[in-house]
């Protein structure tokens, strides 16, 4: 269905090739899941199967890309629409209509179907997506799960026989994740779909796969069965790293697998308790800051209701729970720029954020948003740094963008930053106001585990340095890795708060991968069972 033949792409402005000499095929009716690093060519390959890489892109393609028979060098995107439907990372950045249906039927009109034939495709695609009760909704009422679904809808109607997926969970909780995965599987199995699906978070998404293509960074492919790629692969999931390091064979993918061989490793680690993920902060607890009664609505109706929080210093705390319960509206209103219908905000060492200019607010509470880009907005790296260090009052940026990505070019235009330079630009801007308390809202997205474990690292620094960081998440993995304590919310309220462990594990939906493996056995990452058994 996909074939490359020795495909080269190469940037005019880039030193080596995106792609280099990769021949490879995908078949009719597989789940291809793509993996590598952050910047290794994934989103190029992604775009030479739809024909947007060379057309939009730019760029020389040498060789050949064939999808469905049709060469992509010489049908550009609008000529492959009917073959290969393409749903990006924010699916809501793609919606055209208003409401679901509309959505639905949008592709359609363009490719002019006839009515008939159109509204037939719509009642079967909102059977097949579950998405029937929503028909009216309005898009922007829907949960992330189900915009996703709506995304992805939106260009089955037009009956493509490949779908292309880039991180399609990434903005996702751990249940609307399993929805959109389900519905991708029905197609695979049941319709004969293609998909070629690129995901950071690898633990969702591998059992699922039925051949993995990895990019190891220079240049070339290589595809094979999961467990095969996977084994020796430069990225990979906690289950794969535990079969790792237990030395199973075959590897397993799923959490019923790896269960059924770690039955000995279970007994190996019964009477070894787990080192703590993160040590206690050295300095006695001291309160930062202090909310009462936080309530935020929008349009009368409620987002956060009468939240109670206390945060203290050197602990790092993940604020979980499904899309839509008030994560984000939470930390906007901390941090004063949100709204907030009632409660107090009171950090230890100044009055109410909302009270006060943004410069003082800055200094008392510093926010990262979900999209870091949306705070750049200047021509170049220096010029953000020098205006974050104006309004700041010091020359501090500089020095802490080094300490969080060194090597980051002062004429470098932001936007063509990788995700995880923006966000650490971000922060260090964020950072130059030296406030106590730090809030991060989804930090993770379009991180691999690598970004991940060096942004855990620049974590536990804010908090050695005595600060108190907030990570709102639905990254399961990265908060057993980062957090001291979970706060888990629903609709708008608080349902528990505690330490990591006694949260995440108690919870099927929050458990990482090495907490399900090993249950009952307290252990959450990787790290703690290689620790165990040295």
């Amino acid at each position: 269905m996909i074939t490359f033949e020795q495909v080269t792409i190469q940037y005019d402005d880039a030193p080596e090739p995106a792609l280099r000499d990769v021949d490879l095929t995908v078949e009719e009716g597989e789940l291809c899941l793509v993996v590598g690093h952050t910047g290794v060519g994934k989103s190029t390959l992604l775009g030479a199967v739809n024909g947007l890489v060379p057309h939009f892109t730019g760029g020389t393609l040498y060789g050949r890309v064939t999808v469905d028979g049709r060469d992509t060098a010489h049908h550009p995107p609008r000529e492959l629409a009917d073959v290969v439907g393409v749903v990006g990372q924010d699916p809501i950045d793609g919606f055209v209509t208003d409401t679901v249906e509309e959505e639905l039927a949008y592709a359609m009109e363009q490719l002019a179907i006839a009515s008939g034939t159109m509204r037939k495709r719509v009642e079967e695609t909102l059977d097949l997506l579950g998405l029937a009760d929503l028909r009216h909704r309005a898009l922007y009422e829907l949960s992330g799960g189900q915009q996703q679904r709506v995304a992805i809808g939106s260009v089955l109607t037009a009956h493509p026989r490949v779908l292309v997926l880039d991180e399609p969970t990434s903005a996702l909780d751990p249940t609307a994740a399993e929805e959109v995965l389900a519905a991708v599987t029905r197609l695979v199995h049941d319709l004969g779909v293609t998909v070629l699906m690129a995901e950071h978070r690898l633990e969702r998404v591998v059992q699922y796969a039925d051949r993995v293509l990895h990019l190891p960074g220079d240049g070339r492919a290589r595809i094979g069965p999961a467990a095969e790629i996977l084994r020796t692969s430069t990225i990979a999931p906690p289950i794969v790293e535990l079969g790792r390091a237990a030395d199973w064979s075959p590897l397993p993918l799923s959490i019923r697998d790896a269960r059924r061989e770690a039955a000995p490793l279970r007994t190996e680690l019964a009477d070894r308790p787990p080192a703590p993920v993160r040590l206690a902060p050295a300095q006695e607890r001291r309160k930062l800051l202090t909310a009462r009664g936080i309530t935020v609505a929008y349009g009368g109706v409620p987002a956060v209701r009468e939240v109670d929080l206390d945060l203290y210093a050197g602990e790092v705390t993940a604020l979980m729970g499904r899309n839509g319960c008030g994560k984000s509206s939470l930390l906007w209103a901390l941090q004063g720029s949100g709204p907030r219908r009632a409660g107090t905000v009171k950090p230890v060492d100044g009055p109410d954020p909302r009270d006060v200019p943004a410069a003082r607010s800055r200094r008392l509470v510093g926010l990262v948003p979900q999209t870091p880009s949306d705070l750049l907005y200047l021509e170049s790296v220096r010029q953000e740094l020098d205006q974050a260090d104006t309004e700041s009052g010091t020359t501090e940026a500089r020095t802490v963008l080094d300490r969080l990505a060194p090597g980051i070019d002062d004429a470098t235009h932001p936007r063509d930053l990788s995700e995880g330079q923006k966000l650490a630009l971000v922060l260090a801007i964020q950072l130059s106001a030296a406030p106590r308390v730090v809030l991060l809202d989804e930090p993770t997205r379009g991180l691999d585990y690598r970004a991940k474990t060096a942004l855990i690292g620049v974590v536990n620094a804010l908090a050695a340095e005595g600060r108190a960081v907030v990570i709102s998440t639905h990254d399961v993995e990265f908060a057993a890795r980062a957090a001291d304590r979970v706060v888990v919310m629903a609709e708008g309220d608080v349902v528990d708060d505690g330490p990591t462990a006694d949260v995440i594990v108690s919870s099927p939906v929050f458990a990482p991968q090495t907490a399900k493996i090993l249950a009952p056995l307290p252990y959450l990452t990787v790290d703690q069972v290689k620790a165990a058994r040295s």
